[in-house]
Formats: C-alpha cells, structure tokens, sequence
C-alpha cells in the first residue's frame, strides 16, 4: 500500500509539472498582436508666456517604425486665446510622424502679452484620429491614456523672461545669452548672470543675481546692494530704464570697492538687455 502511495503522489506531481511547464510555454510563446498606438509622450507641460522659442507638443508612435507618415488630427480647446496668447506654427489641427520614425512635433508659440496680471490660462490637445487605419488613438479603457494634453501658460510680469545682455568695458564688447529676469509681485525683480565682461570679480562657473525695481514710469532703480561674490565691503548700486516700445533694459550700475580700509573707489558700467 505505501508502494502505490508514494507511486500516486510521483505521478501527481509529474502531472502538475507539465501543466506548468505548458503554461509557462504557452506565456513565452505569445506575441503582442497590437494594436499599436499613437499617443502624446507627456500629459502636461507648463511655459511661462514670456518663452520665446517655438515649444515641440511631442506625439509619438508606439509601435514599429512605419515606411510611410503616419497622419494625425488633433483639437484644441482651453481658456488660451489663439492670436493673443499662442499660434500654432504650421497646419493647424494635423500633425505629422515622418516615416521611418516615431516622433513628430505640434508646434506653438507663445505670445507675450505681459501685462503685471499673474493669471494662467491653459491649451488642452486631444487626439481625434490617425492614418494609416492600423493604429489607434491612446491606449487602456476607452484609449484614454496619451490622448490628451493640457498646456499651461503662465504669465509673466512685464519685464519676465530670457535677455541677451550686452556691455562695453573699454574697448572691448561683451555678450551673455543666458540671462534670465525674474519676479513674484512685478514690481521687484532679479536679474540672472550679469556679470558681463567685468574684470574685478571672480564669477566663474557661476551666475550672480542683481535686484532692481521697477518704478512705474519707465524707470528702474538698482538699490544698494551685496552680493556674495563682492567682497564684504563692496557694494553695487544704480540706474536704469526700460523701453516700452523694444522692450530693452538699460543698466548704469556703480560698483563701490574698497581698495585699503581707509581708501574706496566707484567704477561705473552700462549694461543692455535685449528680450529674446
């Protein structure tokens, strides 16, 4: 009887082992069938209005690379005026993968219309259909995942957003494309990497930030100031304006230095700041 016993149980456990072995090749075996699917690679984005480059809306497919373009129609609904707050480079309402590739691109660019009124508005993107036929729109219950996008633009105090600042120190002509202005209230902002050209401090690999105010009347006032690449008696104050119609910055900054305990000096430098 024990003979027979432990024979049943042998022959059991050989039976559960192929019906494992055969599942498990079963789940090996199986291929993904489709369908594949276009879809936006992000769910939302967030640009401050004052962004000058054309912002890419990323759709992409998720399948094989096709040898042909795949064609996509998409709507655009939102609380964003067209004309007033963004355009959209190219055809509206289509966007197109190349082929033999996964991405393509909408295009939009916003429009500053910076006015000191910190509000948002916002740009939802939804996909309504693509060609060829084989794909589909989204994914997961009722394709929505990836179907949908949602902009959002903030807006930006009157002298926000990204400068190119020039100045002159001698005979020479200096540029920095990377400056940023920025500001919580639109009335007191910081300026980014303004250090441009001036010989006296050491500001490598690092971008210093200035405050100046903004007076209402085109005028700009930089108050006396530190900074901690100054040394700790040195001080920077000035003057400055801005122009309504260019939307320029003109900085005349005067840097105190103190030369000995006893003796100081003033230099003093113009700077530009162009929007990009």
């Amino acid at each position: 009887m024990r003979h027979y016993k432990v024979s049943g149980l042998i022959g059991l456990v050989m039976l559960l082992g192929l019906g494992i072995l055969a599942c498990e090749t079963s789940d090996v075996d199986r291929t993904f069938e489709g369908p594949y699917f276009v879809r936006f690679t992000d769910t939302t984005v967030t640009y401050k209005e004052s962004y000058s480059k054309p912002i890419a809306i990323e759709v992409h497919n998720v399948g094989p690379q096709l040898d042909q373009p795949i064609t996509i129609t998409y709507t655009i609904n939102g609380t964003a005026r067209e004309g007033k707050e963004y355009t959209i480079v190219g055809t509206k309402g289509t966007v197109v993968i190349p082929a033999k590739s996964s991405k393509g691109n909408i295009m939009v660019q916003l429009i500053n219309n910076a006015n000191n009124i910190l509000e948002s508005t916002s740009l939802t993107f939804t996909l309504t259909g693509v060609q060829p036929s084989t794909l589909q729109v989204g994914f997961g219950k009722e394709n929505i995942i990836g179907k949908s996008l949602v902009l959002t633009i903030q807006d930006d105090c009157l002298l926000g957003g990204s400068y190119t600042g020039t100045s002159r120190i001698g005979t020479s002509n200096y540029s920095v494309s990377t400056v940023a202005i920025t500001s919580t209230d639109c009335k007191q902002y910081v300026l980014s990497n303004w250090n441009i050209g001036i010989p006296f401090f050491s500001f490598d690999a690092i971008k210093p930030t200035l405050t100046f105010i903004d007076n209402g009347d085109n005028s700009l006032t930089v108050p006396t100031q530190n900074n901690a690449n100054l040394g700790s008696t040195d001080t920077v104050k000035g003057t400055g304006a801005w122009n309504p119609r260019n939307r320029v910055i003109t900085l005349n900054l005067q840097f105190k230095l103190a030369l000995t305990s006893t003796r100081d000096t003033t230099v003093s430098y113009t700077q530009t700041y162009t929007p990009q």
